[in-house]
């Protein structure tokens, strides 16, 4: 990606790109149509050189995405055991479903799918999953179909983004193309779902986002997502407004802008009731990330006497699946009906009411509303398997809660009600 200036939605579009490539398998069921044939283009690390090459004219933007999830695609404990759980699931028509998001240059050679899969597999991949020519190659989006799909420029040294102004190079040619500033990049994942077609728009993860006061006030994914920043793109180039390239989400501080919690107490002698309003700020479904485990959970605690804990309940946001037999399960390859559908909807506003025993041989008690993403869940083999898969064992992200917010108010016990 040698020296493209200033571009906006380059960290943007690598998640875009990726999804783009998975949600066209998902409903395809296999290698996309739009992929040329293979003899018509180059050797795919040349069409798709590693992004480290491109670090070499845009070290800002690299750095930032090296630190993102897109850099992780296929390196991450938790991508690699649920490859392992759906290679060995039976069901695995399409061996590459995975990487159509996680590697979405697979759509393009899908003879190379094998060695993606034995890469993926290492722990150590030498090879980029979602990376700089994964997005940057994407000259067309297709909404026609429920689907997205994306059109792959693989016939050249052409390269596309948001700006005019590019650094004129031996490396590439740059093109300006509006759809670098526009959400419809991002949909090529974001709108994947498991692999069973009878869920539909039942399974939509980003919900009726479209019609959400931020996108009718103008608001892109990259507002958000690839929030501008005072920098040069491309090395030695003047500082100007450009996109970060960390793409701040679940992971960053974004989240902690993603919901609002108010708590009401009302006390009435030996019975109090709570009343916490969670009000999402996102115009998406929270949560919008994997559909199978990704949970938000709103955590209510109270505390007595000596801050002891009496009382706490939680309410979780999110899908629970069921297979073709009629059991739970997190996988996608897996879910045929969608059990319960418990996610936030866009700038949804949702009131939960908990009542329990009001605290005794106190003067206060403390009620504290938590908001925050859950660990990964599933069967204790596919946890053990992701435990395995890490360095870090238990102590990966993947089994940490991540906090979004949190509200605590102390509340005095009124003798006699």
């Amino acid at each position: 990606m040698a020296a493209m200036t200033s571009w906006k939605p380059l960290r943007w579009t690598l998640a875009v790109a990726a999804g783009v490539m998975a949600a066209l398998v998902l409903f395809a069921g296999g290698p996309s149509g739009l992929a040329q044939d293979a003899k018509s283009k180059g050797p795919m690390d040349k069409v798709f050189p590693a992004s480290a090459k491109c670090k070499r004219c845009h070290e800002r933007v690299f750095e930032e995405w090296e630190t993102s999830p897109l850099s992780r695609s296929i390196h991450s404990p938790v991508f690699r055991a649920a490859l392992d759980a759906y290679l060995t699931s039976g069901s695995s028509r399409d061996k590459v479903l995975c990487l159509r998001c996680h590697a979405p240059h697979v759509n393009e050679y899908p003879d190379q799918g094998p060695a993606f899969i034995a890469q993926a597999k290492s722990g150590d991949p030498a090879i980029d999953g979602v990376g700089c020519a994964q997005c940057h190659l994407i000259k067309q989006v297709d909404r026609s179909n429920i689907q997205p799909s994306p059109r792959y420029e693989t016939g050249g040294k052409t390269l596309f983004g948001p700006y005019k102004d590019f650094v004129q190079n031996l490396a590439h040619q740059s093109i300006e193309l509006p759809l670098f500033r526009k959400s419809d990049l991002c949909l090529n994942c974001h709108l994947a779902v498991p692999n069973a077609a009878n869920l539909g728009k039942s399974n939509d993860l980003l919900g009726g986002w479209e019609a959400s006061k931020a996108v009718k006030s103008g608001k892109e994914c990259q507002t958000c997502h690839m929030p501008e920043q005072v920098g040069e793109s491309a090395n030695g180039e003047n500082k100007r407004k450009v996109a970060n390239h960390s793409f701040p989400g679940r992971i960053g501080k974004l989240r902690q802008e993603a919901a609002k919690l108010e708590i009401a107490t009302t006390v009435k002698g030996d019975q109090t009731t709570v009343k916490v309003t969670v009000r999402s700020m996102v115009p998406h479904n929270l949560p919008t990330t994997h559909p199978g485990w990704a949970r938000v959970v709103l955590d209510l605690n109270i505390q007595g006497k000596n801050l002891k804990t009496v009382y706490s309940e939680q309410r979780v946001y999110g899908r629970t699946y069921a297979d073709a037999k009629g059991q739970t399960t997190v996988f996608d390859f897996e879910a045929a009906k969608v059990l319960e559908n418990t996610v936030l909807k866009p700038e949804e506003t949702r009131v939960e009411t908990f009542t329990f025993p009001t605290p005794k041989d106190t003067k206060t008690f403390d009620v504290e509303a938590a908001l925050s993403y859950a660990p990964v869940s599933g069967p204790p083999a596919f946890l053990q398997r992701i435990e395995a898969e890490s360095s870090q064992g238990t102590q990966d992200p993947a089994f940490q809660s991540i906090p979004i917010t949190r509200q605590t108010v102390n509340i005095p016990v009124t003798p006699g009600g």
